[in-house]
């Protein structure tokens, strides 16, 4: 093998993008680190060529020149000290998968964080910027991460006036509105909601049209709170909520494990799925396709989310985004299975039956 053709499959650098583009070593440089005063077209012309090669800076040479670490942290926060392990949810496992992905194309790593208000914890890690999911209103892990300066952005549109670069989100409220009314043209006259406890913008919005939906249409909230992170909580609510006198003949859940929390609680009570109760729960999990029956859930576009709020981390660490905090919504998607499949309407709801006996 010729040393020109070992060259060629080994790692591009930025003297090779230099001359396949047609440019000086400083332009490359420059295009690539949003720095200098270039036409845009040929800051374009050499993300490409880069992009082209499989270009990727080092990050020694970018510590070296820059004094930035390349790390980037992702952390949910909502929860507090409480032993919230957020991967082992489907929602957070491909938001992560994304983020990561989309930080190491350009030249960043992701670290989990914990779920801790301690920024001490914070201080012994060196990031650039951090995403953090679901913040609560005025939660102290993003003020005090902004106070020493570390950029942060929100996946979820952060409540009250956190001070951050920037948020990617849902419209929750055109999300929820919309599935309450997929489950009110299926039949059901009365639709109850299993909600959670917590202050975070994902819970209050979903909430909020809930209750402004049942004000619409005339009729009195049925839901129970828990705390999100408690499983044991859900499933206890879940069965509050189909032992009301005014039992629901439909339930959204907006967490991953409501789905199947329903579907045992509906069982205990000797309900029919759906010809006696309806069903939707928000959940990225492939499982639901496979219950029985299969229940419809409401994708919230995860790894579109991880994606768009590293990108817009790393802008701003860059130096990219102008000084403006950037919005982005994601449009969700409602997966129709049988658990809410259009029955006849229905104008009366049996009273709750006791917990079926063996």
């Amino acid at each position: 093998m010729s040393r020109s053709t070992g060259r060629r499959l080994g790692r591009a650098g930025i003297r090779d993008v230099a001359a396949a583009a047609g440019v000086s070593i400083t332009t490359v440089s420059d295009a690539l680190n949003g720095k200098g005063r270039l036409p845009d077209a040929t800051r374009s012309h050499v993300r490409e060529v880069a992009d082209r090669l499989g270009y990727r800076p080092s990050a020694a040479a970018r510590t070296l020149r820059t004094g930035k670490s390349g790390l980037l942290g992702l952390t949910v926060t909502t929860y507090g000290d409480e032993p919230f392990t957020f991967t082992e949810f489907a929602y957070f496992a491909e938001m992560a998968r994304a983020a990561t992905s989309a930080a190491l194309a350009r030249g960043y790593a992701l670290v989990i964080l914990p779920a801790t208000s301690r920024h001490d914890v914070w201080s012994n890690v060196a990031l650039d910027g951090t995403v953090v999911i679901d913040p609560a209103d005025g939660d102290p892990v993003v003020t005090e991460l902004v106070r020493h300066g570390i950029p942060v952005v929100s996946d979820g549109r952060p409540g009250g006036t956190l001070p951050v670069t920037g948020w990617v989100d849902n419209d929750h409220e055109a999300a929820v509105l919309g599935l309450l009314d997929h489950l009110a043209d299926a039949g059901a006259r009365r639709i109850g909601l299993l909600t959670g406890t917590t202050t975070d913008t994902y819970t209050r919005l979903s909430t909020t049209a809930y209750l402004r939906w049942c004000e619409r249409v005339g009729q009195d909230p049925v839901y129970e709170s828990y705390p999100a992170h408690d499983p044991c909580a859900g499933a206890v609510a879940a069965d509050r909520l189909l032992a009301r006198p005014d039992r629901p003949d439909a339930v959204y859940g907006l967490f991953d494990p409501n789905g199947t929390d329903l579907l045992a609680a509906a069982r205990r009570y000797g309900l029919r799925v759906p010809e006696d109760l309806l069903l939707v729960c928000c959940s990225e999990s492939t499982v639901y396709a496979n219950t029985e029956p299969p229940i419809t859930t409401l994708s919230l576009k995860p790894r579109r989310i991880g994606t768009a709020v590293v990108q817009i981390l790393i802008d701003a660490i860059e130096g990219l985004d102008n000084g403006r905090p950037i919005e982005q919504v994601i449009p969700t998607d409602l997966i129709v299975r049988t658990s809410s499949q259009r029955r006849s309407p229905r104008t009366t709801v049996s009273p709750p039956r006791g917990p079926a006996r063996d």
